[in-house]
């Protein structure tokens, strides 16, 4: 599933193509994605203004005057920016058509993504009135990271995944975040010191901004919105490297589930 740097990619990639562009036509090839798409969402589209874009934990957020369009990448999705015309492929539900020349094209195979339509307070909406912070802001710092843990018996790695606690730190980067932090990922929680728990920050912060900078992790069905790739998993230290030599002491890495996932650690570096 694309993670949090991939969707800050992508909005990094359609935004100036998007904002201050008028709708000139919504086109729906298929309605039942994870939801189903608004029936009347080309009519309330057309002739608007895109006033900006931003992004929530892993939701898209495209606002108009009077409402705000939510995607969702899925578990397959992408984003791209085609010129008007480009032929669709099979697994091209949505486009937005711009006044620019351009469009807007959902691609989602597994067809787990989301697009839906929410008019008045988008924090309220269902889908995100109860994320935690986000990961790269002030309000994800040392002090609330030991706060949220005190009563948390789960292990750490899965604490990192809970949209509750944090959001868009996925398996991916929970798994990094935690190896250059020395924390093991079944460490309850509860169990991390104010100090740890400054370093932890750190860590996921600079896990997801390096990968923020190199575009984002390629996954299978990953690609941006310009159609390319993104690079940042040839910097993994643990993920994905289960039985090879650690980067830092040379110990196997001992892949083990934690809540139907993967975990990739160091036994030696991460205690």
């Amino acid at each position: 599933m694309p993670e949090l740097p991939e969707v800050e990619t992508t909005l990094r990639g359609i935004a100036p193509h998007l904002q201050g562009a008028q709708v000139l036509g919504v086109i729906v090839r298929n309605t039942q994605l994870r939801w189903p798409i608004h029936a009347e969402l080309p009519a309330l589209l057309c002739g608007c203004e895109i006033l900006n874009l931003q992004r929530r934990a892993k939701y898209l957020l495209i606002a108009f005057e009077h409402g705000t369009l939510i995607l969702h990448l899925g578990m397959s999705g992408s984003l791209r920016i085609l010129p008007h015309g480009t032929p669709p492929e099979k697994h091209d539900h949505f486009d937005l058509v711009l006044n620019n020349g351009k469009l807007m094209r959902l691609r989602d195979p597994r067809r787990f993504g989301a697009v839906l339509w929410h008019e008045g307070d988008i924090a309220e909406h269902p889908l995100l009135n109860r994320l935690g912070p986000e990961p790269l802001s002030d309000a994800f710092d040392a002090d609330y990271l030991y706060r949220a843990t005190r009563s948390r018996s789960i292990a750490i790695k899965l604490a990192l995944m809970d949209n509750h606690l944090v959001v868009g730190v996925g398996n991916i980067y929970a798994n990094e975040a935690l190896f250059r932090a020395g924390i093991r990922p079944q460490l309850a929680a509860k169990r991390l010191s104010r100090a740890r728990c400054a370093v932890l920050v750190q860590t996921v912060q600079d896990v997801l901004r390096a990968a923020i900078e190199k575009g984002g992790s390629t996954l299978r069905d990953f690609i941006h919105s310009d159609g390319s790739s993104g690079y940042f998993q040839q910097h993994y230290f643990v993920y994905g490297r289960g039985n090879e030599a650690c980067l830092q002491c040379g110990t196997p890495i001992r892949i083990i589930k934690q809540g139907q996932r993967s975990t990739f650690y160091c036994p030696h570096c991460q205690h």
